[in-house]
């Protein structure tokens, strides 16, 4: 019997997704002590999961390298230092699992059974949207980036109106804004920052990174902060403001109408803090952009 909970098995299970496949063989025969022969990575993966004893233990392992639980924690939208230790890497993970935020389900992904549009089974509270919105979003997008090594989930323009407007500034050596309309155009440019510039966007889902307001006409604001990576450099952080609502046409899915996109740079940063940025936006900013 595996030592694994339900939650902690399927987080691990992510995690050696990531892993190449010599090593995962190689973790395999650590594991099962050799004793169980595997003909190939689906049998080296089962193996493992059900013979760990607990998935402390598992982490680890010297072949679950620090990086691989850096970019999974990443990929469920945890910020943490790009110094990090793997002990304490570890030691979040393991605490994401035993609070059972990892993991988002397909009721979260979205509302029909191919998870083409956003829909979220919670009570109308903004916060709470907001959190489980930049969870599915950021996993999304992330997803998309080939250096996960992982399957890309379902991006594309269904998730937008057709009128939305994106509005990206980027902070580097200068300032440069860009705008872009339309659902097909604003989906290229953001999957452009994971799938071509291989960046990893980590959203700090903490009370001082994220905040959502709702107004009354039923636009749903949802503004976080976070840090940009590559590979295990971090490049420097982001600040999102995305604006919500429901399509009636569509099951009353939520789709994007419009997103501010703010990028600096570690040049443009100076002193700031960047290893779990909080948003610099005021509640009055974000209330006019509300209204």
């Amino acid at each position: 019997m595996s030592g694994l909970s339900e939650t902690e098995r399927a987080g691990c299970a992510e995690i050696l997704k990531l892993m190449s496949n010599s090593d995962l063989l190689s973790l395999s025969d650590t594991v099962t002590n050799k004793l169980i022969v595997v003909e190939n990575i689906t049998e080296a993966t089962a193996s493992i999961l059900s013979f760990s004893r607990n998935a402390e233990e598992l982490l680890r392992r010297k072949k679950v390298h620090r990086d691989l639980i850096f970019k999974y924690l990443a990929k469920e939208g945890v910020a943490m230092p790009v110094n990090s230790e793997k002990h304490q890497l570890v030691k979040r993970t393991l605490e994401l699992w035993s609070s059972g935020k990892a993991a988002v389900d397909e009721r979260c992904r979205g509302a029909t059974s191919d998870a083409t549009y956003l829909k979220f089974e919670v009570g109308f509270d903004p916060q709470v949207l907001g959190q489980q919105f930049c969870q599915w979003f950021f996993q999304l997008l992330n997803s998309q980036n080939p250096s996960l090594g992982q399957q890309p989930q379902d991006w594309g323009p269904q998730h937008f109106w057709p009128d939305v407007k994106l509005c990206l500034l980027s902070r580097t050596d200068s300032e440069q804004i860009d705008e872009f309309l339309g659902a097909e155009l604003v989906s290229r440019r953001l999957l452009a920052l994971t799938r071509e510039e291989h960046l990893l966007l980590s959203p700090n889902l903490e009370p001082r990174g994220l905040r959502a307001l709702a107004s009354p006409h039923g636009l749903v604001l949802v503004a976080v902060a976070g840090t940009i990576h590559r590979n295990a450099a971090c490049l420097g952080v982001f600040e999102q403001i995305f604006g919500l609502i429901r399509s009636p046409l569509e099951n009353n899915s939520w789709k994007i109408k419009f997103v501010n996109l703010k990028i600096r740079g570690q040049d443009a940063l100076g002193d700031t803090e960047v290893t779990a940025p909080a948003l610099t936006y005021n509640s009055s900013e974000l209330q006019l952009l509300c209204s």
